[in-house]
């Protein structure tokens, strides 16, 4: 038996695809709520249900540059017989001490300010001669100068409905009322929302802390040159921009030579910032698979980690177990570019999203006829094969080859096709499941 897996080991035995991942699901625990400042809480579930602790808008607003008039005032109004209006003030957002309106008069008003008392109704600038005499022509130039002098008039060339141009108070939401249910992903209109009604910080669950890194005495970093032998480390940065992608905060470590002490004190150096732990390479069974051979031997108070064969291509080896004395979740993928970055869809990716609480964990998958025929060898393994989805026309087109080096063709492509294990199969036109990765 595996305690870090709840699982008995069987050295030969081929775990499906669904088997592997409920495994994985079943060891992860949504991350304990934090309180986070707004910014910081993008891309957060919700674990509180908001109230509207003041009705927004608070108060009564105008929607439009104008004048605050009293609609029986303005009642005959017309282009070829205006009605004139003393002007008392001007009324700004922000404004604090707001004039009375009272009978024949009219505070000139902008956009967002209050509306003063005795007013109930709004008209635009465009509705008047701006204050200047001149009639329309001159009304918006005179509605950008200066404030307008208290005395002055303005003449109104339009009537004016109660309420007209104005946001009543509560108009949006009332006070008391619900603003976001727990279990809310807050994206940027959440975030607004909250900001609105005066939250400064709010409890979520936080995102995922990821830890990357490659193995591989082979690897070179981007920038570098390349020795004999030798290829530019791209697992890393694929699979931290995965993680941000999922929603997480990625620390790459990059590429760890094929040296056991070395891998085993970076994972120790980084648990202590990781909810979960990523590698690539290392995990087959070649002589120099150096994260089998460290971390299938860890026990106690290390954790354990048990390898697999899955019954899919590419990513049939893979490793999984929780390490450290937090036991932290890890995730051992194999090396080549593709099988790393589809093992990585398929179980690092909801493993992510199960941390941070969210609703929806796993890419959608759809149905598209396939515009190419394809063949899938041996029987036995699921195939994911790299595809170009057309949602209008409702197909999919394979994008290059099966081999799982091809890290071009993965470039190039927004969707996995799937080629179920008893389908070795599919003709031109056929039906195939689709997942969508954009």
């Amino acid at each position: 038996m595996n305690p870090a897996t709840g699982q008995t080991s069987h050295p030969d035995r081929v775990w499906s695809v669904a088997e592997h991942l409920d495994d994985v699901l079943s060891k992860i625990e949504p991350l304990d709520p934090i309180e986070l400042q707004l910014p910081d809480a993008q891309g957060c579930v919700l674990v509180e249900d908001i109230t509207v602790p003041v009705a927004l808008p608070p108060f009564d607003n105008s929607s439009m540059d104008g004048y605050a008039v009293r609609v029986a005032d303005v009642a005959g109004a017309t282009e070829g017989a205006p009605v004139a209006l003393t002007v008392i003030g001007d009324v700004a957002a922000g404004s604090g001490e707001l004039p009375e309106v009272g009978p024949g008069q009219a505070a000139r008003i902008m956009t967002g300010a209050p509306v003063p008392p005795g007013a109930d109704a709004v008209v635009p600038v465009e509705w008047t001669d701006g204050g200047t005499g001149e009639g329309p022509a001159a009304t918006m130039r005179a509605h950008s100068a200066a404030p307008q002098d208290a005395g002055g008039e303005v003449l109104v060339h339009r009537p004016a409905a109660a309420g007209a141009h104005i946001r009543a108070r509560g108009s949006d939401v009332g006070a008391g009322e619900p603003a976001l249910a727990a279990g809310t992903v807050l994206g940027p209109s959440q975030i607004g929302l909250l900001a609105a009604i005066g939250r400064g910080t709010v409890r979520v669950r936080p995102r995922a802390r990821v830890v990357v890194m490659s193995t591989g005495s082979e690897l070179v970093q981007p920038g570098e040159a390349l020795g004999p032998g030798q290829i530019y480390d791209s697992n890393s940065f694929q699979l931290a921009a995965a993680a941000r992608a999922a929603g997480a905060i990625a620390y790459r470590v990059g590429a760890v030579a094929d040296d056991a002490e070395t891998l085993r004190s970076t994972l120790e150096d980084q648990l202590i910032r990781a909810d979960i732990l990523v590698t690539s390479g290392g995990v087959s069974v070649g002589a120099y698979d150096v994260v089998k051979e460290t971390l299938a031997g860890l026990s106690g108070e290390e954790g354990q980690v048990e390898f697999r064969k899955l019954a899919m291509q590419p990513g049939k080896p893979q490793g999984f177990g929780l390490i450290g004395p937090d036991r932290i979740p890890l995730l051992a993928l194999p090396g080549n570019p593709v099988s790393s970055y589809v093992s990585f869809e398929l179980f690092v990716r909801p493993a992510i999203r199960a941390l941070m609480g969210l609703p929806e964990i796993h890419r959608p998958t759809t149905q598209a006829r396939c515009t190419d025929a394809l063949a899938s060898s041996p029987k036995g393994k699921r195939q994911f094969l790299r595809g170009s989805y057309d949602p209008d026309a409702g197909t999919v087109t394979p994008v290059g080859g099966a081999g799982s080096h091809l890290i071009k063709a993965m470039a190039h492509a927004d969707a996995l096709i799937i080629v179920p294990e008893d389908v070795t199969e599919v003709a031109e036109g056929g039906a195939v499941d689709v997942v969508l990765l954009g």
